[in-house]
């Protein structure tokens, strides 16, 4: 049974229902703008096409025949199938042992490092930390060019997971980066500079882009996060020689009072309840794209539901289209085509937004185009290319909001306990929001006809939250931080740490089940990379990068990389040699909200690097530093046991997300008991009030926060900074 509202032609929705003119707005499958959305402003400088440029030249046969040149990694997933399978194999089972580096640089910024380079005729292209770019001689490591965006620091504050970026597209001697701010940007490939810029966003809400954007029939295609903060998402493709907007797809309807955009959004908008534009809906596209060019269809994922508590979004329930789906779309013009809803009436954060990867499969004796996914539910799902039709799902991990998936709808058969929006109980639901699978890439090898997953294994404790009402700063969820937060407790913070972990799952997609697995200690470890070479490369948060056999899972190399690793490698070729390439740096959601939960410690700090490996390499790297960390004794508690409970909501509520819960850094970000900021009263209000700190991400807080709240949450600070004192003698 296809996962539809309703059915549907090839490519039309008018055969449904008919919709009155007055509902039809241009900006959704067409190419004009809503009214209700500000201007999309453009900058361009004028510069002719180069039908053969010198560098970056990327155009539509080489994206669509790029199995022809293994060497090359022209686009985010290799091929447009986004499988990051590799063909090479001089770095193979029996070489891999003379695996060395073979150059470094570092980089010029220690936040989280996700993104994954592109290599395009012996140059590599990277994007780092606050949307930056690199560009290098990929055999030699020289940096040929360096380009900053500039993006306000203050903009950190919309950005939910770290001021990430996960990398660019190539096209026609240009690169395409999306900043954190919302901007998307075309590079001149050679020099570095500025082609055009672009807002894709309403500035006055707090999106942000992380993704990296895809390249088909000439257009760029970009999505957009920020669901936690209350915003609506979408989908849009630009002209990648003019910058011009070219057609925008929303997943969630807006206010019906406006009218919807064309008919997928009148019909989903029959799946939601209540008020749900005025908080936004969420649905934001913030990572995951691929495209088929045999079906011509354009296929993306959908983010989680904003806020998480959907009796707060959707008062009533309701399937709430398109949040947490795969939705197939028409390129040429951003008609909806199908979609499959992972999550129906998500409620917590279980994104489709991860890895979609296209494939042909031997299912039931015939050959069969389908896409695959392992989405934050922790199920993973084969579905027909073509049509959306349900094949197959599994769970591939532990979970416990559900017992399973109908095999005929594809639907899930859900545990009611896990409905904390109805049963308004606190419940422990696994995965959590981190997702049984995030963002980080999982590979596909041909060969063996093995997807490496990197999984996650860690519960949340959903609670909700009884004060909610939307606000412009701190997560707006729905759900109760404080309620969840790790006890100081010694014991029960072991037994908790000791229930996450992470493993590197081969998982064979058609028989729906893992075939070897490896255990690590903890979750929030690196994408995935196989070859032909019979490998699978992987990088751990504590800094081992490794060669693993992809049919048994044995480990066949490794390197002490000297920091966490949570980005997916690439490999390609020059001048007949094969290289390996990963960005190194620890960061992202695992390194600022779940606090000492995800911890790893001082002895892996974050030294920013792409690190590249070839057979014989001769580089090495300096030698890791001794850190011995500083722990100031805080002040003494004065403050009431009711104003340190006041202050431990607000921290869950705006602080947690990026400091850690309970008030412990993971590694990333300064840890506030040890700060000497929240120490002094003064200083502390010049920070959280008056934005003394916004130029580094710290923006002012005044909006949610007066003085006497400020001094309620600098006590929980000093509460929480006391009791480990006393507990731990530091």
């Amino acid at each position: 049974m296809i996962q539809r509202v309703f059915p549907l032609s090839a490519r039309s929705l008018s055969a449904v229902m008919a919709i009155t003119a007055g509902l039809a707005l241009a900006g959704c499958g067409g190419s004009g703008e809503p009214e209700t959305e500000a201007p999309l402003e453009t900058t361009v400088k004028e510069t002719p096409p180069s039908p053969q440029a010198e560098h970056a030249n990327v155009n539509t046969s080489r994206l669509l025949e790029a199995d022809r040149e293994p060497g090359q990694w022209m686009s985010h997933g290799r091929t447009y199938s986004e499988q990051r399978f590799s063909p090479l194999t001089e770095i193979n089972r029996e070489t891999v042992g003379e695996l060395s580096l073979a150059w470094h640089q570092d980089l010029d910024t220690n936040r989280g490092q996700e993104a994954t380079p592109l290599v395009i005729d012996g140059v590599m292209y990277l994007t780092t930390a606050w949307s930056k770019v690199k560009a290098y001689d990929a055999a030699t490591g020289e940096e040929l060019w360096a380009y900053d965006p500039q993006v306000p620091g203050e903009w950190a504050v919309h950005a939910c997971c770290d001021v990430v970026n996960r990398g660019l597209a190539a096209w026609n001697g240009k690169l395409y980066l999306g900043t954190l701010d919302g901007r998307l940007v075309a590079l001149d490939a050679e020099t570095g500079e500025e082609v055009w810029s672009k807002f894709t966003i309403d500035r006055s809400k707090p999106y942000t882009i992380t993704g990296a954007p895809r390249i088909v029939k000439g257009k760029v295609i970009i999505g957009n996060g920020g669901a936690e903060f209350g915003v609506r998402g979408y989908v849009t493709a630009y002209d990648a020689e003019t910058g011009d907007i070219d057609w925008r797809f929303y997943t969630v309807p807006g206010d019906p009072a406006k009218g919807f955009e064309n008919d997928a959004m009148a019909i989903a908008a029959q799946t939601w309840n209540g008020e749900w534009w005025k908080l936004g809906g969420g649905g934001t596209v913030w990572d995951s794209m691929a495209y088929d060019p045999e079906l011509d269809l354009l296929y993306i994922g959908v983010g989680n539901g904003s806020p998480w508590n959907q009796a707060f979004r959707s008062p009533g329930g309701g399937d709430n289209l398109f949040l947490s789906s795969i939705v197939a779309l028409d390129p040429d013009n951003g008609d909806y085509v199908w979609h499959f809803q992972t999550t129906p009436g998500e409620t917590w954060d279980f994104t489709a937004t991860q890895q979609i990867i296209v494939a042909t499969l031997e299912i039931e004796g015939a050959p069969r185009k389908v896409v695959m996914q392992a989405p934050k539910n922790g199920f993973f799902y084969v579905i027909d290319a073509e049509t959306g039709e349900f094949i197959s799902a599994n769970n591939f991990t532990h979970v416990n909001w559900a017992t399973g998936i109908d095999p005929e709808t594809g639907r899930p058969v859900e545990n009611p306990q896990a409905r904390f929006d109805k049963t308004g109980e606190p419940f422990v639901v696994v995965p959590g929001p981190g997702g049984a699978h995030s963002w980080h890439p999982m590979s596909y090898n041909p060969q063996t006809g093995l997807v490496y997953i990197p999984v996650n294994i860690s519960g949340f404790p959903y609670a909700p939250d009884p004060d909610f009402e939307p606000e412009p700063r701190g997560f707006n969820n729905g759900v109760n931080f404080a309620a969840a937060e790790l006890p100081a407790d010694p014991e029960v913070k072991a037994a908790v740490k000791a229930t996450v972990a992470g493993r590197l799952v081969a998982w064979d997609p058609v028989a729906q089940k893992e075939v070897w697995g490896v255990p690590y200690p903890g979750a929030g470890n690196g994408g995935t990379l196989t070859t032909a070479g019979g490998l699978v490369f992987e990088g751990t948060k504590y800094g081992e990068f490794a060669a693993y056999d992809a049919a048994t899972g044995d480990k066949l190399w490794s390197m002490d990389a000297q920091t966490g690793i949570v980005a997916a490698p690439v490999t390609y070729e020059i001048d007949g040699e094969q290289y390996v390439a990963v960005l190194v740096g620890w960061g992202g959601v695992e390194a600022l909200a779940p606090g000492e939960l995800a911890a790893i410690g001082a002895t892996t700090p974050n030294y920013s690097r792409i690190l590249v490996f070839k057979i014989g390499g001769t580089d090495s790297l300096p030698p890791k530093p001794q850190l011995a960390e500083k722990r100031l004794a805080p002040p003494p508690l004065t403050a009431s046991a009711e104003d340190v409970e006041e202050g431990r909501y607000l921290y869950g509520r705006y602080c947690g997300v990026c400091h850690g819960d309970a008030v412990h850094s993971a590694g990333v970000l300064p840890d506030l008991r040890y700060s000497t900021i929240p120490h002094d009263e003064e200083q502390f209000a010049n920070v959280v009030l008056g934005g003394a700190l916004s130029e580094k991400g710290m923006v002012s807080f005044n909006s949610v926060l007066d003085e006497e709240s400020l001094e309620k949450l600098r006590a929980y600070i000093i509460a929480r900074a006391n009791e480990d004192q006393e507990i731990y003698g530091q």
